[in-house]
């Protein structure tokens, strides 16, 4: 199957084991002198060891591998000890991997282990982006100075009207599904947008026509792997959070149709109901 799971550039890696901490599901060792990924079944995909790596040698990318499996990895887990098992499921908790973290759980009872003990909130979050999730403020200032420069374009030679500035109206971080922690506080109350991954390349006035005051979702339908698990976090995101709005902008192509799949089965299996506002964007940049 295709999903995501990290590549080690050996040119750049200098075999310092900074990543292997930032791994408690055991998938990387220090061989010969580089960093190697052990087994695929150990990666998540997830991304612990990114950020702990001096040289940026290591990266997520998309390609065939064999699907994760909490259970073998918690072979691993439980043999390197209580603080091993506590990182790991702070691990999955924080990227809101539910299903993962509860087959853990289960495992960890099946062998006897005191859950309350393993799951108190004693440990520091592993320094992905999912677990770095914060607000953006738009101040007020800004968001005139917005309407200032669309109401004043400067018209070019070729007669296509052109704001002077584009201002960001993103307001948090991180905005990709695989990162997101269903838990955020960002989530309560907020209009939700759910965008398709092309639109924003396809569509020159995003920002302001669709993303403005939003909180912003961004998935692909088609090329994103395990969907099943996107599905488990965006219902989770339903059930945690009151959702005063929610937005679909998506592709015209058929493929891109998924997008509105995902969040019906999501709202279906959170047991809510929604009024779903969609746009349509074509290949050439218009709301269909």
């Amino acid at each position: 199957m295709k999903r995501q799971i990290i590549r080690i550039d050996e040119a750049k890696c200098t075999g310092c084991g900074a990543c292997i901490p930032g791994c408690p599901e055991g998938a990387l060792q220090i061989i010969d002198g580089k960093a190697r990924l052990v087994s695929d079944l150990f990666c998540d995909g997830l991304g612990a060891c990114l950020g702990n790596c001096p040289e940026g040698a290591i990266e997520v990318e998309e390609r065939e591998a064999e699907p994760y499996s909490e259970s073998i990895v918690m072979e691993n887990i439980m043999a390197a000890g209580e603080n091993t098992i506590k990182a790991h499921l702070k691990h999955l908790k924080d990227h809101g991997e539910t299903t993962f973290y509860t087959q853990a759980l289960e495992i960890l009872k099946a062998n006897g282990y005191n859950i309350e003990c393993l799951t108190t909130e004693d440990n520091m979050a592993c320094g992905c982006s999912g677990t770095q999730a914060r607000s953006i403020s738009v101040a007020a200032e800004v968001l005139s100075a917005v309407e200032s420069a669309t109401d004043k374009m400067s018209v070019a030679t070729d007669a296509v009207a052109t704001p002077k500035k584009v201002i960001s109206q993103l307001r948090q971080w991180p905005v990709q599904l695989t990162l997101l922690n269903p838990a955020a506080e960002y989530f309560e109350n907020c209009d939700l947008l759910i965008s398709a991954d092309c639109v924003p390349y396809a569509y020159g006035d995003y920002h302001n026509r669709f993303l403005q005051g939003k909180i912003v979702i961004t998935f692909c339908p088609k090329l994103d792997p395990d969907l099943e698990r996107y599905i488990d976090k965006l219902s989770q995101i339903f059930i945690l959070h009151i959702i005063k709005s929610v937005t679909i902008v998506r592709m015209e192509v058929p493929c891109c149709g998924g997008t509105e799949v995902l969040i019906k089965r999501a709202l279906e299996k959170a047991g809510k109901l929604h009024f779903v506002k969609v746009y349509v964007v074509s290949v050439g940049g218009d709301v269909i």
